[in-house]
């Protein structure tokens, strides 16, 4: 009653993430079996990619993998962590039918990168950013796959166990709680995946579980007689799409808001909630009440030795850190003069920001007189994302796997360059070699196909008389001053040469023609 009397004046949102990376390594975290993140094993039938060690067999004993270790250690320098010289396993004991051993081994106290950060775009600022504080990563290992639909998706009155995925080795990222919308969640996320990806120790398909988002939300409300206060903290379970990382956070803003209004709860020890999130009805539920640390039992694992992180292999690792999406995004635009949305389509995806680079250099090496790097940049862009972005929707695929050569892709923006083909040529010619029985170069292909522009003057002249036969009220407008009207002549001239005429020299002559060559 006290809450629905006070007025509210203002809510924010405070939020923390806890981000799950399953790393792509061949093997499990502890064993030798096959690891259901990395691509070769994806499609393994249930329960076959399981041994000893991950089902928790008497006797077993867990092995570190060392490649994971290196994984975690790289996503840590992305995220200007501290790489701690000394950190142990631990395990955190807790029952549920997808945990074969009872317990998870992970790292309580001393994780293996802790206190980083990670700038954001910001969504306020042009060309500004916001730091989201990272308070540790640690490594551990994943639990199986509860499912209640057979192969198929025939529904199941039980409830099925797929071990495939148990001891797959998964990164644990911690953020302060410095989210204040679902859009910066959205962004960070986003942004994590994308390094995930270029430092290629994730695949990050979500759909496959590879990244799992569990947002920690609370509402600060301010209230009209000065008061301020945060309702109880809730953790929302496993969201794996940004759609639904947006909407669970937005949904529960409301609730959270509209429940301090019934029942005045406030934030305090001990009322953390677990919710999860119905993607159908698009609401958040109640799951349970959230376990403290001590409920888990964290003890050292006694089968394992600590790991002990030398300055020389700290080294080894940060030497093979690549160029990361956002600075890559920054050279794009600085360097390229691209715009911020061919920069973020290009780094939004790591083979395709490598085949555009590849595009560059082999434009320069086939044209070092002419080319500009940064010239060469901005043709490469507009021919991969415009007819390449056109043609890798149709065919359901990423553009660097249609089939054309960063080669072809240079040898297309050459013939540009030099006039010898239009806009509609060169991406009718960058259809044609998408195919990837054609392995002719890009001039050879034009010529065979026609898609040469036409510079025969008496050719260009019969083309323009043409036009202005068909579209008499276009040349009548254009001549008497309308320029608008001179895109209709051109386009029919383009129409009428198949595309094969040069528009620079179609639109003197019909200046010359109707204007007199103004």
């Amino acid at each position: 009653m006290m809450a629905a009397m006070s007025e509210i004046v203002s809510t924010r949102l405070r939020i923390g993430m806890e981000i799950h990376v399953e790393l792509s390594t061949r093997s499990k975290m502890f064993s030798r079996a096959a690891n259901v993140a990395h691509p070769d094993y994806y499609d393994a039938p249930p329960n076959t990619l399981v041994d000893p060690v991950v089902a928790g067999l008497p006797g077993a004993l867990p092995v570190m993998n060392r490649r994971a270790i290196e994984l975690s250690m790289m996503v840590g320098f992305a995220l200007n962590c501290t790489i701690n010289e000394f950190t142990k396993w631990d395990r955190k004991n807790y029952f549920y039918p997808d945990l074969p051993k009872g317990y998870q081994i992970s790292q309580y106290d001393l994780p293996i990168c802790s206190d980083g950060f990670l700038d954001i775009p910001s969504d306020s600022v042009e060309g500004g950013t916001r730091r989201i504080n990272i308070i540790r990563a640690h490594l551990e290992e994943d639990a199986g796959k509860l499912s209640h639909d057979l192969p198929g998706g025939l529904p199941f009155a039980g409830t099925l166990i797929d071990l495939n995925r148990a001891g797959t080795p998964l990164l644990e990222i911690v953020t302060q709680p410095d989210f204040e919308t679902s859009q910066e969640c959205v962004t960070f996320a986003r942004e994590l995946r994308n390094i995930c990806r270029f430092l290629e120790v994730s695949e990050g398909i979500m759909q496959r579980g590879h990244m799992r988002f569990e947002p920690n939300i609370n509402v600060i409300i301010e209230l009209k007689d000065g008061r301020t206060l945060a309702t109880p903290i809730v953790e929302i379970k496993n969201l794996n799409s940004f759609k639904s990382l947006r909407g669970a956070i937005e949904f529960e803003h409301q609730r959270q808001i509209e429940a301090w209004q019934r029942d005045g709860i406030e934030h305090a020890p001990g009322r953390k909630c677990t919710y999860g999130w119905d993607d159908s009805r698009n609401v958040t539920f109640l799951q349970r009440a959230k376990e403290e640390a001590h409920d888990y039992r964290y003890f050292p694992d006694p089968d394992l030795v600590p790991v002990k992180i030398s300055e020389s292999w700290r080294d080894e690792v940060a030497s093979c850190l690549p160029e990361l999406p956002m600075p890559r995004r920054t050279r794009y635009r600085e360097d390229y003069g691209l715009t911020l949305e061919e920069a973020l389509t290009l780094t939004d995806d790591r083979e395709l920001s490598v085949f555009f680079e590849d595009c560059i250099q082999t434009f320069l090496q086939l044209d070092p007189t002419n080319a500009t790097r940064k010239h060469a940049a901005q043709q490469s862009a507009n021919q991969l994302l415009n007819a390449g972005g056109k043609r890798a929707n149709e065919r359901h695929c990423e553009i660097h796997k249609l089939g054309i050569s960063s080669q072809q892709v240079a040898q297309i923006v050459i013939l540009r360059d030099a006039q010898a083909i239009g806009s509609s040529g060169a991406d009718t010619l960058f259809g044609l070699l998408c195919d990837p029985g054609i392995l002719d170069d890009a001039y050879t292909v034009a010529e065979r196909m026609n898609l040469l522009q036409e510079k025969d003057d008496d050719q260009l002249e019969a083309w323009t008389l043409a036009a202005i036969k068909t579209q008499p009220e276009a040349a009548s407008d254009f001549a008497a001053g309308k320029d608008a009207a001179l895109g209709r002549l051109v386009g029919e001239v383009m129409t009428q040469s198949q595309g094969r005429a040069d528009a620079k020299a179609v639109q003197e002559k019909l200046r010359q023609r109707l204007r007199g060559g103004e």
